[in-house]
């Protein structure tokens, strides 16, 4: 068995693999030409974050069978071409929460007493001492968006400082937040309360900006911010111009939208903002952890078939994966539709299995459920492995149903999700086998190609509805893919789903909200 290694690796997980009798191969810093012209060669490929593993990559590796990255995040791992190729993705979620929410209290001290800046004056020859008045964290309210391990590590050293810790984290149930003595509250609130702010969250469509400037007027004035999660999260212009009106006292960033960052970036000219280059998971013991981690994995898999910290395929037997890889895809996807409908804390999952899946072995197919419901919202990678979990230790109760009536369909999937404020119904097929659709959505029969941008709208069943719709797309020079009407009864509510080829800004959502007999907008990413 031949294994790439293309980052930097800690040598302890290189003796894992030679003990195993695997050949390793360590070639750093390729560039993508090099990367395609040595990948031909390996059945597996470990790296980080510095080589991007791209689908042209993954095209090229004829051989390759397991792509591991030694770490939490994916972002540079094309999943989705890998899936396609039958390749497994795996990750080592954990291998760096402890310190990655040791590095985020550090910002945090190092904002409040301005440890960065007189560090510098005292450098310059200085002695300051009037000029660097800190602020205690004492008693003071710690607002983290995202209570994932890193966010719930991150409470729990906070609470040692005597810090009073509310979170903002949908699939947060009251009962775990009170054992762990968090106030789970809604987002604007958290804005309204904390002192300071922490994101943990990934970065997708829902999280990117989520600090902006509209956020940003409704928080304290003097409020202290640190992202050591995505960048990409913070509107970065937005929170230069906070920064300098002093609307936000101090930011800390480790993560920034591009990387390297840009020496004229105009963040780094402020004095109240403290920054260190992606560094969070940077210590001995974490490197060490995650390169053991990812290595023990690989022999577990070669050796054992168990396919541990795999994001895209469940363990199970090889020749089961083929049947059961379709109805995995619209699980997840199914999954990820309900993520972005939710209201309020998950309090239940029910999936519905009726037809010739309702035959098969679908505990997979439920944690696929688990997978896409999870993921758009937490900052731990979510696997085949922990989304159970994960699900448990939020307090999410899960239930499967079977059914050998699929009514007009040959197989169905049903996803109840009851949260606090609302339950919401999914449904999809699986059309030739093989193409996920989306074929209940509440109330409403539909027709739904479950890939992409849509927009979804509830509306009053009125003339001129449509047109209104398309005549707010059009004049923002929206184009729309496709596009299909629901309704119960004539006059009564309605939905219009319309698919997109690009995603829509606030602006636009914010437009039609406005409009007339539209009750609410929803932008929903498949992608």
């Amino acid at each position: 068995m031949n294994i790439l290694v293309s980052d930097s690796l800690s040598p302890r997980g290189i003796e894992v693999l030679e003990r195993a009798g695997f050949s390793v191969s360590v070639k750093t810093k390729l560039s993508k030409e090099e990367l395609l012209q040595e990948i031909p060669n390996y059945e597996a490929l470990i790296v980080r974050s510095a080589t991007k593993v791209t689908k042209d990559v993954i095209e090229a590796g004829v051989r390759l069978r397991i792509i591991g990255r030694a770490g939490t995040g994916l972002d540079n791992v094309d999943s989705e071409a890998a899936t396609r190729r039958g390749i497994v993705v795996m990750n080592t979620p954990g291998g760096n929460t402890i310190t990655t929410a040791e590095h985020t209290m550090s910002m945090i001290a190092a904002m409040s007493r301005k440890i960065p800046q007189a560090t510098g004056s005292m450098k310059a020859g200085k002695w300051e001492k009037n000029r660097f008045m800190g602020t205690e964290l004492y008693n003071k309210t710690l607002g983290l968006v995202g209570m994932g391990q890193i966010g719930s590590y991150v409470a729990k050293l906070a609470q040692g400082w005597s810090m009073h810790v509310i979170g903002y984290d949908p699939y947060l149930s009251l009962e775990r937040a009170q054992k762990m003595g968090i106030e789970v509250v809604e987002l604007d609130e958290l804005f309204h309360r904390a002192d300071v702010i922490s994101v943990h969250t990934p970065l997708t469509n829902e999280t990117r900006g989520i600090i902006n400037t509209d956020s940003i007027k409704k928080m304290k004035d003097g409020v202290m911010i640190v992202n050591c999660a995505r960048g990409g999260i913070i509107n970065e212009l937005d929170m230069c111009e906070a920064l300098k009106s002093n609307k936000v006292a101090a930011a800390a960033f480790d993560v920034f939208e591009k990387e390297p960052v840009n020496p004229d970036h105009p963040l780094l000219a402020l004095e109240n903002f403290v920054c260190t280059p992606h560094i969070g998971a940077s210590t001995e013991e974490a490197q060490e952890n995650v390169a053991v981690g990812i290595a023990e994995q690989f022999v577990d898999y070669f050796k054992r078939g168990i396919a541990r910290g795999a994001v895209n395929v469940p363990s199970v037997a090889p020749e089961v994966l083929p049947q059961l890889q379709p109805y995995l895809l619209l699980a997840e996807r199914l999954g990820r539709f309900q993520a972005q409908m939710l209201e309020g804390g998950v309090k239940s999952v029910t999936v519905e299995y009726v037809g010739e899946v309702s035959q098969m072995t679908v505990t997979p197919v439920t944690v696929a459920v688990l997978k896409g419901l999870l993921s758009p919202i937490l900052e731990d990678v979510i696997n085949f492995v922990n989304a159970p979990i994960v699900a448990k230790e939020r307090g999410i109760e899960v239930k499967e149903v079977k059914s050998s009536d699929a009514g007009d369909f040959t197989s169905l999937i049903r996803v109840k999700v009851e949260a606090e404020k609302r339950t919401h119904v999914v449904a999809g097929t699986l059309f030739h086998r093989q193409e996920p659709r989306i074929v209940e959505i509440n109330q409403f029969q539909v027709e739904v190609v479950s890939e992409g941008q849509m927009l979804l709208i509830d509306n009053v069943d009125r003339p001129g509805v449509i047109g209104t719709v398309g005549q707010v797309l059009g004049s923002h020079h929206v184009n729309i893919a496709r596009m299909q009407c629901a309704r119960c009864e004539r006059g009564g509510s309605a939905l219009l789903i319309i698919g997109l080829d690009a995603p829509l800004s606030p602006t636009v959502l914010e437009q039609l909200k406005k409009e007339k007999d539209i009750l609410s907008v929803r932008l929903v990413d498949l992608s």
